[in-house]
């Protein structure tokens, strides 16, 4: 297999904006750093202001597809997020101190009848994947051409909201991953599970409009609702784009 780290992602806030990066250090059974810290819980959920909740409890583009489009940039120094929108604008503030003005801010991008922002939660040493368990997820461009192929469109790699996108792997090779070691750069990533999608993909991450039905294609390629890989860092290091990757024998 010749592959090498196409993409790097975090997401400091659950659903609130994406983030590129060109290098990152891993933890072994962490997340990716400051990837999904904050999470931000609609006014149904009750939920502990530290540690992991299920998704069902917070503002995510399922239900409100306009997250989608925010981008967002950290400063781990101090602390500071700044989000962009393309029908917002921007907006800095420090979670934690600042939460009203990022719930006031993105207020707009939440459809009538659903349930509104209400706090900014924190994902403690778990972080809020979708996993019960601080996962990195792990995807395959190749499989993302081969699902536009099928939409008759190219699909942005941003609907998945992943964190490592692989290049150069046959389509659909990482779906028989499960249980198997990834090696990207000096650091093994143990794989446990396919990421079951919703209907967040639906939304294009540059309008956070719904334009495209992303579960059929997904569905009609054969991989029911799966795209991507769940998987937990088995001991740390450094990786950083263009990194190569390789199955652990």
């Amino acid at each position: 297999m010749t592959a090498r780290l196409g993409e790097i992602w975090r997401y400091p806030v659950k659903s609130h904006g994406r983030e590129a990066l060109t290098g990152v250090e891993v933890t072994v059974g962490a997340t990716l750093p400051w990837d999904r810290h904050w999470a931000v819980a609609h006014e149904a959920a009750m939920v502990p202001d530290i540690g992991w909740s299920p998704c069902q409890a917070f503002s995510r583009g399922a239900k409100a597809p306009g997250l989608m489009a925010i981008w967002s940039s950290l400063d781990p120094a101090s602390c500071t997020i700044t989000m962009t929108h393309p029908d917002l604008g921007s907006i800095t503030f420090q979670p934690g101190k600042d939460d009203a003005a990022l719930l006031d801010w993105s207020a707009p991008l939440i459809p009538q009848g659903r349930a509104r922002s209400a706090r900014i939660v924190r994902g403690g040493k778990v972080g809020m994947t979708d996993s019960d368990y601080p996962s990195i997820s792990i995807l395959s461009t190749s499989s993302l051409d081969a699902l536009g192929a099928m939409a008759g469109a190219p699909l942005a790699s941003g609907r998945f909201r992943g964190n490592l996108w692989i290049d150069g792997l046959a389509p659909w090779a990482e779906t028989e991953w499960v249980g198997k070691t990834l090696v990207i750069g000096d650091v093994r990533f143990d794989i446990r599970e396919r990421i079951e999608r919703c209907r967040a993909t639906e939304a294009n991450p540059d309008t956070g409009q719904r334009d495209e039905n992303v579960l059929a294609h997904l569905e009609a390629a054969g991989q029911e609702a799966f795209f991507g890989l769940h998987a937990v860092a088995a001991n740390s290091g450094t990786i950083k784009v263009g990194d190569r990757v390789t199955l652990a024998a």
